[in-house]
């Protein structure tokens, strides 16, 4: 009797799930085409005016377009600015992040806040705050100007700028990279050494070092794209404080295919920089923005 009744349980759990097979592919197959569908055009919104900037390039021109004094004065005085600032990102940024990733005190997370300001405020309105802090009229511009420095037009106003709205980038990966090391370890060490300066250079840090320098990458190619603040505090003079960014938007009406060059440039630079960072961030759990 019983092994009937199992028998008749049998064959109704088995037609139940053959019914119900239909229903799971229909919905598997539904679920792959909401989700590729979106996520193919995504891809292409982005692919496509990439793409375009090749396309347009003109190939047989390119030598001939990387001695155009322009590009020149534009690439280095870029590359230069951009090292100074993420040099200072990291002089200033990553002390900042082992405080906020390692001590608590009162305003904590309004300090931690602050920091990421400049990260979305928009590129206009940073170069306005710095030109109405450190113009020769500005809050701080007086007394610099009593020590013979006048910022706006010259290349340490590029250095600010690019500072002040690529900063966050090394502060938050370094910040990141801090909380993830095994205190376990920072302690062990600190019984063998009770300076805390001495655990930090020859523990923390260099169990750190995938994010910092992951950040520091990130910060370097931002202040190599930076725009807006550049040409509102530090202006747009060629060979002083035009980077290829503003020299992008200069040569778009005189030279177009120099303008393409330097786009070029700059897609391949950021892209190779992305890949950079995939591989300083891979199996360390890297992060350039903690939104905790």
């Amino acid at each position: 009797m019983y092994s009937g009744s199992t028998q008749v349980r049998s064959d109704a759990s088995l037609k139940l799930r053959y019914a119900t097979l239909p229903t799971r592919f229909s919905d598997e197959k539904t679920s792959k085409v909401l989700l590729w569908t979106p996520s193919l055009l995504f891809l292409l919104f982005i692919i496509i005016p990439l793409a375009a900037v090749f396309y347009n390039l003109d190939t047989t021109k390119i030598a001939f377009e990387l001695r155009n004094p322009a590009i020149i004065d534009a690439l280095s005085l870029g590359l230069v600015t951009s090292l100074l600032a993420a040099f200072l990102s990291f002089v200033f940024g990553v002390p900042t992040a082992y405080l906020l990733a390692t001590r608590n005190f009162k305003g904590k997370a309004i300090l931690d806040a602050m920091f990421d300001v400049p990260m979305i405020l928009p590129p206009a309105v940073a170069g306005l705050a710095l030109l109405l802090a450190f113009a020769p009229r500005g809050l701080l511009g007086p007394e610099l100007r009593q020590l013979g420095i006048i910022l706006p037009g010259s290349t340490l106003a590029v250095v600010l700028s690019q500072f002040f709205v690529a900063s966050p980038f090394v502060l938050r990966s370094s910040k990141a990279a801090f909380e993830n090391v095994d205190k376990k370890l920072v302690d062990s060490a600190r019984l063998l050494n009770p300076s805390r300066f001495s655990v930090f250079f020859t523990v923390t840090l260099p169990l750190a070092t995938s994010g910092v320098l992951a950040g520091l990458v990130m910060t370097w190619a931002r202040a190599m794209g930076e725009f807006g603040a550049t040409l509102m505090f530090a202006g747009n003079l060629p060979g002083v404080t035009q980077t290829m960014p503003l020299a992008i938007y200069m040569l778009m009406a005189e030279d177009p295919l120099a303008s393409n060059v330097l786009s070029a440039i700059l897609v391949v630079t950021s892209f190779s920089i992305l890949i950079i960072f995939r591989l300083l961030g891979r199996g360390k759990n890297v992060r350039y923005y903690d939104q905790t």
